[in-house]
């Protein structure tokens, strides 16, 4: 239900505004307008332009007084005549005199003037066109009657200049200012300048494979072992004395999801631990090496012979593709493990120089897979090197290999892209990208020179000179002349000096008769970090491409 509100009027009908004592009425003499002329005419009189003028000012909740009464201590406003009454108009000054006079109120008029002061101004007194003074009391609409105080703010201090700024370097000009200015934006110039020719000729420098021809791709959809690669079975060690033996098992080597494995497990999983340290035979199923001795062994406590205690496996592209000088592209993931081995290496397909290390070995990438805590580098490094030397026992790789190191992860966590760009005149060998290279040789030197071999050396009973096996090949590149295949394995231990005695809780000796024994006993301890998934435990290989220089 709706409710009608009750305004109430004045007693010329006019509203008064909410929360005011009285409402702005102005009484003239004739019929009620002040201003009205005697004709009744709506012309524009000097009592419109004053209403108007005092319309400006007024605000909108006032209470009006009469022209015949005065606050004390307030002049009066009767010296200017007005309405009908007056026998002339005022004067433009007159109206400016009584506008002061009515703004003067707002400090004229005192506390105690009101409100009993106010009650005084009754409706009689209403007839005056005069506003009211302005007291110190705010009067709204939702107000009331208390007294606001006006809170006198400091004016800010003034930050503009008083006067003109002195800039005396536009008036004097220092010489040693400007040649200093001018020097330093020269030499600034001068080195970037510099900086950018040398980035160039280092850039024109960086030596680069030429035109390659792909030769093979294999992105391991299917394991082809019939065209592109061969297994190699045998227990021999590979020169090496590694332990595992090397099978043609799809438990060790196999394709699942578009991706090789090659998977190292234990032989106690197939004969028993019992039967791997004493008195058991074990012949190699399909065994590839001319050496029938490291086509099957029988165990032995008494003279510390052992099946090799680990099962690996070993692909090659010996009798389908080789490369010399071209490039190679492996993406892998590395296994994880104490004493694990993972290689991706190329060997020459004929001793053209000899026997190894004559005819050369190139390293594209090694790793162990022991933890990133393993001072001897862990899973967190991978190396590359260049196996070259006259003899089995002089080997000149130690002059020439390399590594790099991933320091916030290993290698064992994802899958990255190992490769060797190989011409006539340089070798470069990098993991993901040029920039983080292992290893890098420019074929610029004899690599008999190279090597700094001794003269002469003992053969036999006497001594006899050191014989120069490259002389007849490529100068500066022979052993690395000459074509060259791929091999890709994960080894297990060793006594070549890869993992070397005394680092990481090694379990054997390299020089000791019983090394794969020492090994096979502390099983129990090394197999433990060995990754029951097979996902981390087998290097896992996504592709691998092959290409000739052409």
């Amino acid at each position: 239900m709706s409710r009608s509100r009750h305004t109430p009027t004045n007693p010329v009908g006019q509203r008064n505004v909410p929360g005011t004592q009285h409402a702005v009425r102005v009484v003239g003499g004739r019929g009620g307008d002040p201003f009205g002329d005697p004709e009744g005419s709506s012309a524009n009189t000097s009592q419109e332009v004053i209403a108007e003028f005092f319309s400006e000012s007024q605000p909108t909740s006032v209470a009006g007084f009469s022209a015949n009464r005065s606050l004390p201590g307030i002049e009066t406003l009767h010296s200017v005549p007005l309405g009908g009454h007056a026998s002339s108009p005022p004067s433009r000054d007159q109206l400016l005199a009584m506008r002061r006079s009515i703004m003067s109120l707002d400090s004229g008029v005192s506390h105690s003037t009101s409100p009993s002061l106010l009650r005084n101004f009754d409706a009689q007194n209403r007839g005056s066109f005069t506003p009211p003074p302005a007291f110190p009391k705010r009067t709204t609409p939702y107000g009331n009657d208390e007294v606001n105080v006006r809170v006198s703010v400091k004016r800010a201090r003034s930050t503009m200049l008083t006067g003109p700024l002195e800039k005396p370097w536009i008036g004097e000009k220092d010489t040693y200012s400007r040649v200093s200015y001018w020097v330093t934006w020269v030499v600034a110039f001068l080195g970037i300048a510099g900086g950018a020719v040398r980035c160039y000729f280092g850039w024109k420098e960086v030596p680069r494979v030429g035109n390659l021809c792909l030769v093979m791709q294999d992105d391991f959809n299917t394991f082809d072992l019939e065209n592109t690669w061969t297994r190699e079975v045998q227990m021999g060690g590979f020169g090496n004395g590694e332990f595992e033996m090397t099978t043609d098992s799809s438990n060790n080597s196999f394709v699942q999801d578009g991706r090789l494995y090659i998977a190292p497990t234990l032989t106690s999983n197939v004969i028993g631990h019992d039967n791997v340290m004493n008195g058991y035979t074990y012949n190699i199923t399909g065994c590839t090496s001319a050496n029938s001795t490291a086509c099957g062994v029988r165990s032995n406590l008494t003279t510390g012979t052992v099946i090799n205690p680990a099962m690996s496996a070993r692909i090659t592209t010996r009798n389908s593709h080789s490369i010399k000088y071209g490039k190679v592209e492996i993406v892998a993931k590395l296994p994880q493990g104490d004493w694990l081995w993972p290689a991706l290496w190329m060997l020459p397909v004929n001793d053209t120089y000899g026997p190894w290390p004559a005819s050369g070995e190139i390293d594209i990438m090694e790793s162990r897979g022991n933890g990133v805590d393993y001072s001897a580098q862990g899973v967190n490094y991978v190396r590359s090197s260049l196996n070259w030397g006259p003899l089995s026992f002089l080997n000149g790789v130690a002059k020439t290999y390399g590594w790099w190191t991933n320091r916030r992860s290993t290698f064992a966590d994802g899958f990255h892209t190992y490769a060797v760009e190989w011409t006539p005149t340089f070798i470069r060998m990098y993991v993901d990208t040029r920039l983080h290279h292992m290893f890098e040789l420019s074929f610029n030197e004899p690599f008999f020179a190279r090597g700094d071999f001794p003269e002469t050396v003992l053969n036999g009973s006497q001594y006899i000179a050191m014989p120069d096996p490259w002389v007849n090949g490529t100068r500066n590149v022979a052993p690395f002349d000459q074509p060259f295949y791929l091999i890709m394995n994960v080894a297990v231990g060793g006594t070549n000096g890869w993992f070397p005695d005394g680092v990481g809780g090694k379990p054997w000796l390299d020089a000791s008769d019983t090394a794969m024994h020492d090994f096979s006993q502390a099983q129990a301890t090394w197999s433990a970090t060995w990754p029951q998934n097979v996902e981390d435990r087998a290097m896992v290989v996504d592709s691998v491409k092959m290409w000739q220089s052409c």
